[in-house]
């Protein structure tokens, strides 16, 4: 892949706009927009949908799928093809967490994920030397290569016998039943195996393994923390110092470098909320070139519906959940705000996920959802009147669901019994209202 040369502030820095013009919905809008929310990612491949988007959160849920269909129409055959083609993978990369990303970014986002430092503090205190991870990393490699099948967790550990050793009650304390997945993170962030889903679906976490031999990326460890920050400051439309290192897991010094590296630009916005304080202020660091765009963005006119995961890259990457609801607005709630609204975002300030998904509307948060699989429908609330733009969404979402999923799940754990009683509190609250 090309690796963009750093880029400078000082051509952009006339172009920055008042911070007065910046309101809480031109922010919103802009962000939706760098988000590819607002069309502008139609009939794009899931590949593009990344690289534009961001990557896709993946925790065993259906979010890898909606954030593509979202954006770009994308139905899940078609994902699920991607995937058995190396096309789009589900990768650790930053923090360790996994994403479902591109093929162009696999190197490089696994570099940011290669840190065993962790587990090998674990595992030493746990009686296990290095040597004993080496060793067994060379024999799930030589079981792999033996086998004509990717192997599932339990399936190695059968053909591997004596090699994988039980850490007994306290390595179940400290999250270490055996070193099997120990050897398994090491080599998967390596690009030595990679992770196949058993049923072929994103949506659920039984994975195997089989041998990859993915070749090593251009860019050091510097450069790869210079490329995230690029693109994920190219992903959510700026950001700031505090949520980029959420997202990144660098340390401040590593943020400082990597931001001045691609001449990002801060940008005062003359908004503070309970979120941006908590962040570190209402400036955001942008890239230059954004900084231009975002001088002559202007908000869409019309309605823009969107149903979204609560994991969504347009609230998870800066986990400013709360500073999508609108305490205003054309058809807002004005200054009797709905309770329901207040009752569900108004504590989430830097919460990674909402107590449901989110209905929106050119980045404003206008409602709540959640699949009922029992009787096939999407149950909702909206915060506002409903207009025929929010309920023909919902009905192609729900269309959607029935038809490529079955079921929509918000993580691996999530089942029709565990989210009932959301299920019945949004109902009762659509119909008390």
């Amino acid at each position: 892949m090309t690796i963009e040369e750093p880029m400078t502030i000082e051509p952009m820095m006339s172009e920055v706009p008042p911070a007065g013009t910046l309101t809480p919905g031109r922010l919103r809008a802009w962000a939706w927009h760098k988000q590819g929310l607002d069309g502008s990612l139609a009939g794009r491949t899931a590949e593009q949908v990344f690289a534009r988007a961001g990557w896709a959160r993946s925790v065993g849920g259906a979010n890898p799928y909606l954030t593509l269909f979202a954006r770009a129409g994308i139905r899940r055959e078609q994902v699920d093809a991607d995937v058995l083609a190396h096309r789009i993978l589900e990768l650790p990369t930053a923090r360790g967490c996994t994403y479902v990303l591109g093929r162009d970014d696999f190197a490089w986002a696994l570099q940011l994920g290669k840190d065993a430092e962790e587990a090998f503090r674990v595992l030493g205190r746990l009686g296990v030397d290095r040597s004993e991870i080496t060793l067994l990393e060379d024999q799930v490699l030589h079981t792999l290569a033996e086998a004509s099948a990717p192997l599932d967790p339990k399936q190695l550990k059968e053909e591997l016998g004596d090699s994988v050793r039980s850490l007994g009650e306290e390595g179940k304390k400290k999250g270490a039943v055996t070193t099997l997945p120990t050897a398994l993170g090491i080599l998967q962030a390596q690009g030595r195996i990679r992770r196949v889903p058993v049923n072929g679906r994103l949506d659920q976490q039984r994975y195997a393994y089989e041998l990859w031999g993915l070749p090593p990326g251009p860019l050091d460890d510097d450069g790869a923390r210079t490329e995230l920050i690029r693109r994920y400051l190219g992903w959510t439309g700026g950001a700031t110092l505090k949520q980029s290192q959420w997202f990144t897991g660098f340390t401040v010094a590593q943020s400082k470098a990597a931001l001045a590296a691609v001449g990002a630009v801060q940008v005062p916005t003359g908004v503070t909320t309970e979120v941006t304080t908590a962040a570190g202020g209402g400036a955001l660091w942008m890239l230059p070139d954004d900084v231009e765009r975002l001088a002559a963005f202007e908000e869409p006119a019309g309605e823009q519906i969107q149903l979204l995961a609560g994991t969504d890259s347009l609230m998870l990457l800066r986990r400013n959940a709360a500073d999508l609801l609108a305490e205003d607005g054309p058809e807002g709630a004005g200054p009797e705000r709905d309770k329901i609204a207040e009752q569900a975002l108004g504590s989430l300030a830097l919460q990674a996920d909402l107590p449901d998904h989110p209905i929106l509307d050119r980045g404003r948060i206008i409602g709540l959802w959640q699949y009922d699989p029992g009787k096939e429908r999407i149950v909702s609330r909206v915060f506002r009147n409903r207009t025929p733009a929010v309920d023909r969404r919902i009905a192609e979402v729900q269309a959607w669901i029935r038809e490529d999923l079955g079921d929509f799940r918000a993580y691996s754990l999530d089942s029709p019994a565990s989210r009932q009683q959301r299920i019945d509190g949004l109902a009762a609250s659509a119909g008390a209202n």
